[in-house]
């Protein structure tokens, strides 16, 4: 089979074909960068995927075709989620064949959840074509961080179809690509699977084309601002950002914070209630779904990110994007102490233990009362961000996958280098000159336009031996 896809390869482009179920595309930030790494190396790409609210069904996107399906009503109840499974499925399959007509594919990569795709690429396994499992979530670990520890005949039954599911996405697939190494451990382990099947691509930002901006509607002066950007359903605690903002203004007296959440999710109409029940109406904002351009606007003019997800089963070994875009922005940030949060953010993150609230809260009130902190930790971040969680390395880790199993041969790097530097993003925004040490630093204490006289901020030297201090005495994770 390696050699049937090779000779083709040489008469026309590789076609890799890739399902998501869980978010619409180019949204589902990690899957559009694959998309765009794929195509810069010459693969062709094709996508199914759900729509978006005011998507069209067929899209040809930045060299990528994307196939779209309304999605299932909102599932509620085993028969919910098993009819969601089963419509989108179906719908996939479907489009399988739409896709076709474009050209032979030879690799299909599905990304979960749900675990249910291997059936669809042992289906075109029939045809030579191959399946790439990309790993991003724990459907049992979710489970379990939702309803707790299967008790009773049903829920164990429930439980043990998950991890069915999941050893069949596993032992299907012809190569595995995992988000970190935590979720390779078990793919080695619950897969039984060899270490070298697996491959960690981590979720990395792209930083040349994620970083800080001059916002078009700085906040004002006096205010502090935090900031959640992510999906909200209900394994990600944005509940917890609502009673740290209660607990710093109705108890703490501190007026002047306000909470910007970004984002959508089965949660966001409960959380919209339960934010006017404690009587924050005037302190938080939702925005809904937004696009890249307004998550630049809100990351670059925030005090202080929040990242709220509780320690689950789940969480505790998940990825969380938002730590890694909040980096990207200089974007100094609050988090409960879960391992890969740890291993994403290091000691440019401010933790404290799952669940409380009031050390949370401290940690929100120390960035507030130290601006110098706050600027020594965001550019810390971006600094981490940069040289440790670039998307560049990850990409080329991901796209060598398909290199190997296609036989595709090498066309050059998969994230081309951006010519130049910018000065403006594509809406004319003007960006922070990272390389200006002054202006930087500036930026970092006012979070908006070079509004800061020059002596009012810190020096780079200032600045490292700050986040040294730190480091020193909270020691780094």
């Amino acid at each position: 089979m390696f050699q049937t896809i090779r000779r083709a390869s040489s008469k026309r482009r590789t076609h890799i074909l890739i399902i998501v179920q869980n978010l619409p595309v180019p949204l589902d930030r990690r899957v559009w960068l694959e998309c765009q790494a794929l195509v810069q190396r010459g693969y062709q790409v094709s996508v199914i995927c759900p729509k978006g609210p005011g998507d069209p069904a067929r899209e040809h996107l930045d060299g990528v075709d994307i196939y779209k399906y309304a999605p299932a009503p909102e599932a509620k109840g085993l028969a919910g989620f098993a009819w969601e499974f089963a419509y989108s499925w179906v719908r996939t399959a479907w489009l399988s064949l739409h896709a076709r007509r474009k050209g032979r594919f030879d690799v299909i990569q599905a990304c979960n959840p749900p675990d249910t795709y291997w059936l669809l690429a042992l289906l075109w396994r029939m045809a030579g074509v191959k399946f790439v499992f990309d790993h991003h979530d724990l459907n049992p670990e979710l489970f379990r961080s939702r309803f707790g520890e299967p008790q009773g005949v049903l829920k164990k039954l429930e439980y043990r179809v998950l991890l069915w599911l999941e050893r069949r996405s596993f032992r299907t697939a012809d190569h595995i690509i995992s988000t970190n190494e935590s979720y390779k451990a078990i793919a080695v382990s619950r897969g039984d699977r060899a270490p070298s099947e697996v491959t960690v691509v981590r979720s990395g930002p792209d930083t040349q084309q994620m970083r800080p901006i001059y916002p078009e509607h700085p906040r004002s002066a006096d205010s502090i601002n935090l900031v959640y950007v992510g999906i909200m359903g209900p394994q990600d605690g944005v509940d917890q950002v609502l009673h740290v903002v209660d607990e710093l203004v109705h108890r703490r007296g501190r007026n002047n914070v306000t909470a910007t959440l970004l984002g959508f999710g089965d949660c966001l109409e409960d959380l919209k209630a339960e934010a006017r029940a404690l009587l924050l109406h005037d302190h938080v904002t939702f925005t809904g779904r937004v696009d890249r351009a307004q998550m630049a606007e809100f990351l670059s003019r925030g005090d202080i990110g929040v990242c709220p997800d509780l320690k689950t089963p789940l969480n505790d070994v998940s990825t969380m994007n938002k730590t890694l875009e909040y980096m990207a922005y200089a974007l100094p940030s609050v988090a409960f102490d879960l391992v890969e949060t740890s291993v994403s953010g290091g000691d440019t993150v401010l933790y404290a233990p799952s669940g409380d609230i009031s050390a949370f809260a401290d940690q929100v009130e120390r960035l507030i009362d130290e601006p110098a902190l706050r600027a020594a930790l965001g550019r810390a971040a971006r600094d981490r961000a940069t040289h440790l969680m670039d998307w560049r390395p990850q990409a080329e880790a991901y796209v060598g996958v398909y290199d190997r199993i296609t036989g595709h041969g090498r066309l050059g790097p998969a994230v081309p280098e951006t010519v130049g530097k910018p000065i403006h993003d594509a809406q004319g925004r003007r960006y922070v000159d990272l390389d200006d040490d002054q202006a930087f630093d500036r930026y970092l204490i006012a979070r908006d336009a070079e509004s800061v006289p020059a002596e009012d901020a810190m020096s780079s030297a200032e600045v490292t031996s700050r986040v040294g201090m730190l480091a020193r005495a909270e020691g780094a994770y």
